[in-house]
């Protein structure tokens, strides 16, 4: 009975951010709608997780994390794109309009996956596992604005938490540290 109950408790995992025991027991959708684990894909790699829109003032750091993306994939870091609406309505698109945009306007080749909430009642259960993993200012858990991002190392744990305004560039020095 008591195996039962582990497996249930392992299935369902993967969809409370807050309970999950790894970055990699957690479920995403691809851009192109196909789910997957972080684990069957990024286990062992150095993870940069943004949150993204198409229609916002920081909109111009897609070129940046695509320049980090060719500079760094071949080493193991990995970008990961997540659009987000929350912030003024920045992420009006749909996914396959915002595959076009990034692909046309900054060519953008790092993995990119559907629409998500980042903050409050409905918010991805990989965000709610970052945001318990790294607190931002004052130990606040809420994503201010889009283009917060994320440092994973290639165990999975969640090493740095930067603002918005913090441009991609800046994070090659820590981006190296984790790639060494």
């Amino acid at each position: 009975m008591k195996k039962v109950i582990a497996s249930i408790m392992l299935m369902f995992a993967p969809l409370i951010g807050e309970n999950a025991t790894s970055i990699y027991d957690i479920n995403v959708t691809t851009i192109e709608g196909k789910e997957i684990t972080l684990g069957e894909r990024y286990k062992d790699k150095v993870l940069l997780i943004v949150n993204v829109a198409s229609e916002c003032g920081y909109t111009n750091q897609y070129g940046g994390l695509q320049e980090l993306h060719q500079k760094y994939h071949a080493r193991g870091l990995r970008v990961l794109g997540f659009p987000c609406n929350q912030f003024l309505g920045q992420e009006p698109k749909d996914e396959a309009q915002i595959k076009s945009f990034c692909m046309t306007t900054f060519g953008v080749k790092f993995d990119m996956f559907s629409k998500i909430e980042v903050n409050g009642d409905n918010a991805h259960p990989l965000y709610q596992y970052l945001k318990n993993q790294a607190k931002g200012t004052l130990g606040s858990t809420n994503i201010k604005w889009n283009f917060t991002k994320f440092l994973v190392d290639r165990e999975g744990k969640v090493i740095k938490r930067y603002g918005s305004s913090t441009q991609p560039k800046a994070l090659e020095k820590d981006i190296e540290a984790l790639l060494r």
